[in-house]
């Protein structure tokens, strides 16, 4: 059996742009950045105190009634999830049990979710009282945590911090019966995710497939361990706006970010049969790994040359007809510029010649989130056939060879390759193909 063409036909966005894709557009082409001062809580005790935090969030609005109560056990990771699914169907005008249940247009055993996860932090008010309890002369007792410690945590404390709860909660607010499953790496999870779920309906196993990744490190935890890994910029504070310059010579590091990015896949005859917009067919996947990169205080690209190569195979296209990158681009110039080698090892002498963008400048890094959303911005860059600046890039840094601009540039796109590197060194890439009229 041949396999099926699968379609792009949903984006779900979630990010500090506001909720939508056309929100992260608008963002994107004004050349805006939506980084500003932590609120949240008091970072004054960080080196880093800016973000591309998320305001006034709650998944209670984009929830059916009956499930509402549930939020009390959904992580902000996964409150993210929610919402991008949701506002994802609404986007692809797919009908399922949560967004009107008397009135389903999708076989539930062919509805299929995959959904990108990172390293969900705890959160400090539930986490307090019980380390404080296992403290002993200003000292942590692993012990007594284990004896009495832990007895101060809610028995449904871990339901909020699995993995894979923001998969749960979308298959059971949708009744996704199809298949399902959770990728946890890191920032390559949501190019992962999106290219195996495009693989099930390629080989028949789904019709529709919710996909992309969410998270929310925007939490003392989750920025600890960033500054930790010195990936932080400390330049930023004074200038939140400024404070994340991808593949720029200024860059100094970057910022987190809150949100993600999930992305309706569906069959493309199914898409046709109901005239559905379609946004891009995606057409190539490929994923890598560098052993390198397992030593976390190394600045790694994952293998994302390998990775970006693999999708071209896939797609049976060459270098030369792609006609945009949108990039990682964290900021932080060692991983910036390894992508930048990457890039360059895979196009060649077209790398300064192919329009490249990256999104993290606008809204911070969203780690797992990542993927979702740079693939939401590719197909919208496909379907509007322009390039939106790199917001905060000025001049490349040194040995930067990409195609990238401050500026919107229209032009002719047929094929768009997007990829992701995490760190711990797995990286992913797809490839994405304009709709044929």
């Amino acid at each position: 059996m041949a396999e099926r063409r699968v379609a792009i036909t949903g984006l779900g966005v979630v990010t500090a742009a506001g909720l939508g894709a056309p929100a992260l557009w608008d963002v994107l082409i004004g050349g805006r950045s939506c980084v500003r001062a932590i609120s949240l809580f008091d970072p004054a005790k960080f080196p880093c105190r800016v973000a591309g935090q998320l305001d006034d969030f709650s998944a209670r609005p984009f929830l059916p009634k009956t499930y509402r109560k549930a939020v009390k056990v959904m992580a902000r990771d996964t409150e993210i999830a929610v919402v991008a699914a949701d506002l994802a169907f609404r986007d692809a005008a797919i009908v399922t049990r949560g967004i009107d249940p008397d009135h389903v247009d999708v076989d539930p055993k062919r509805l299929g979710c995959n959904i990108g996860a990172g390293l969900i932090a705890g959160e400090l008010d539930e986490l307090g009282r019980a380390v404080n309890a296992a403290v002993v002369d200003g000292k942590f007792d692993l012990k007594l945590w284990g004896r009495e410690g832990m007895l101060d945590l809610t028995p449904l404390w871990l339901l909020k911090y699995l993995p894979n709860m923001p998969a749960c909660h979308v298959t059971i607010i949708h009744g996704a019966e199809g298949p399902s499953n959770n990728i946890t790496c890191g920032e390559a999870s949501g190019h992962l995710s999106v290219g195996e779920a495009a693989r099930w309906i390629a080989r028949g196993d789904a019709d529709v497939v919710v996909a992309g990744g969410a998270e929310g490190k925007l939490n003392p935890v989750g920025l600890l361990r960033q500054g930790l890994l010195k990936r932080l910029t400390e330049a930023g504070n004074d200038s939140p706006g400024s404070a994340c310059r991808p593949f720029d010579a200024a860059a100094s590091g970057t910022v987190v970010g809150e949100g993600g990015g999930l992305i309706v896949l569906e069959d493309l005859d199914r898409a046709r049969a109901r005239s559905a917009r379609v946004y891009a067919e995606l057409v190539g996947f490929g994923a890598a790994c560098d052993p390198e990169g397992f030593d976390v205080t190394r600045r790694s690209a994952g293998g994302l040359d390998l990775a970006v190569e693999r999708a071209l195979a896939d797609a049976g296209i060459t270098a030369e007809e792609v006609g945009l990158i949108v990039a990682h681009g964290t900021g932080v110039p060692g991983e910036d510029a390894r992508e930048a080698q990457a890039w360059q090892r895979v196009l060649g002498d077209r790398a300064g010649a192919v329009p490249a963008t990256a999104v993290t400048g606008a809204v911070g890094s969203l780690f797992a989130g990542a993927g979702g959303v740079a693939i939401a911005a590719a197909a919208m860059a496909l379907r509007e056939q322009q390039v939106p600046p790199t917001v905060n890039f000025a001049a490349p840094a040194a040995g930067c060879r990409l195609n990238l601009s401050s500026r919107v540039r229209p032009t002719e796109i047929d094929y768009v390759a997007t990829g992701a590197f995490a760190v711990g060194g797995q990286s992913a890439a797809c490839v994405l193909k304009r709709p044929e009229a």
